[in-house]
C-alpha cells in the first residue's frame, strides 16, 4: 500500500514539474528580452560553427598592399594594419571566445552546483568551513585572480584560463545554490524521501536538484557574461589565449592606438562584437530573472 503511495505521489509530482516547465516556456516564448538575447546568440553561435566557411577571406591573409582600408563592397569592415580582412577576424573570432566562455561558465556552474548541494543538505561544520574558503577567494576580483594564476601557470594556454575562470565562478554558484538548497531541505517531499530511506546521492541530484534549477540557470547566464567579458579582457593584455588565434580582445589591443590616426574600424568592429554578445547573453540572463521570478 505504502509503495503505491509513493509511487503516485512521484507521478504527481513529476506532472506538476512538466506543467510549470510548459508555462515558463510559454512565457519565455513572449518574453522580448529573452526573444531578442536569443536571437544575437544564436547568430554569433552559428558564426562559431560555419564561420570560417563562409568568410570571404581567410582570416589569417596578409595583404600589404591593403593595409588599413576602410569598409568597402570588398572588406565590408575594412583591413587593419597587417592587410587583414577586419569582417572574417571577427567572424572567425567567434569561435574562441564562446567556445572558452561556455566551457568555463559550464565547468564553475558544475562544481559550483555540487558543493553547494553538499553544504546546503548536510549543513554543519562542513557547510561553515566550506563557505568561509569560498568566501575568501569569492572576495578578490575575477581578473586579479585569473592574471595571477595564469602568469604562474602558463599565460598562453586556453584550457588553463578556461579551468582558472571556472574556478573563480564556483565559490559565487556554490553559494547561490547552497541558498537555495537550505530552503528546500526543510520542506516536505525531502522528509518524505529521508523515511524512505533514500541515499543522499538520489535525494541531492534527483529530489532537491530539479527543484533548484531555476537559479542554477540564471547563474550560469550571468556567469555567461562575465566569462565573455573576463576573456575578452585577458586577450587584451595578451594573456590567456594561444598567440596567434583570431579572437575579439586581441584584436581590439593590436589595433586601438590606430584610433588616434582616425583609423576605427578594425577596433570598433571587434569591440561591438564583443558588447554585442554580452548584451544578449544579458537579456537571456534578464528574461530568465523575469520568467523565474527570483
Amino acid at each position: 500500500m505504502s509503495e503505491h503511495l509513493t509511487t503516485t505521489g512521484n507521478k504527481t509530482s513529476d506532472t506538476e514539474r512538466r506543467t510549470i516547465r510548459n508555462e515558463r516556456l510559454a512565457l519565455l516564448k513572449k518574453n522580448k528580452a529573452f526573444i531578442v538575447g536569443s536571437a544575437l546568440l544564436l547568430f554569433w553561435i552559428l558564426c562559431a560553427l560555419i564561420g570560417k566557411y563562409i568568410v570571404p577571406i581567410t582570416p589569417d591573409e596578409m595583404n600589404l598592399d591593403a593595409t588599413t582600408i576602410s569598409p568597402t563592397s570588398r572588406y565590408w569592415f575594412g583591413t587593419d594594419s597587417l592587410g587583414q580582412d577586419v569582417f572574417s577576424r571577427v567572424i572567425v573570432g567567434s569561435r574562441l571566445i564562446l567556445v572558452m566562455s561556455f566551457s568555463a561558465t559550464l565547468l564553475g556552474t558544475i562544481i559550483g552546483t555540487s558543493l553547494g548541494l553538499v553544504a546546503g543538505f548536510f549543513k554543519g561544520k562542513f557547510d561553515m568551513i566550506l563557505m568561509r574558503v569560498l568566501e575568501a577567494f569569492s572576495a578578490i576580483p575575477v581578473l586579479i585572480i585569473a592574471l595571477l594564476a595564469i602568469a604562474a601557470l602558463d599565460g598562453g594556454s586556453n584550457v588553463i584560463t578556461v579551468a582558472v575562470i571556472g574556478f573563480v565562478f564556483t565559490p559565487i554558484i556554490a553559494r547561490t545554490v547552497r541558498a537555495a538548497v537550505l530552503g528546500e531541505a526543510e520542506l516536505d517531499y525531502v522528509s518524505a524521501a529521508r523515511l524512505r530511506t533514500e541515499r543522499a546521492p538520489h535525494i541531492l541530484f534527483r529530489e532537491i536538484l530539479p527543484n533548484v534549477l531555476p537559479p542554477i540557470i540564471v547563474e550560469f547566464t550571468v556567469r555567461l557574461g562575465y566569462a565573455v567579458f573576463a576573456i575578452a579582457t585577458l586577450s587584451f593584455l595578451g594573456a590567456g589565449v594561444e598567440v596567434g588565434s583570431p579572437n575579439w580582445g586581441s584584436q581590439v589591443a593590436e589595433n586601438w592606438s590606430l584610433i588616434f590616426a582616425n583609423i576605427w574600424w578594425p577596433t570598433a568592429f571587434p569591440a561591438l562584437a564583443i558588447a554585442s554578445l554580452a548584451v544578449s547573453v544579458n537579456l537571456i540572463s534578464d528574461g530568465l530573472l523575469e520568467v523565474f521570478d527570483l
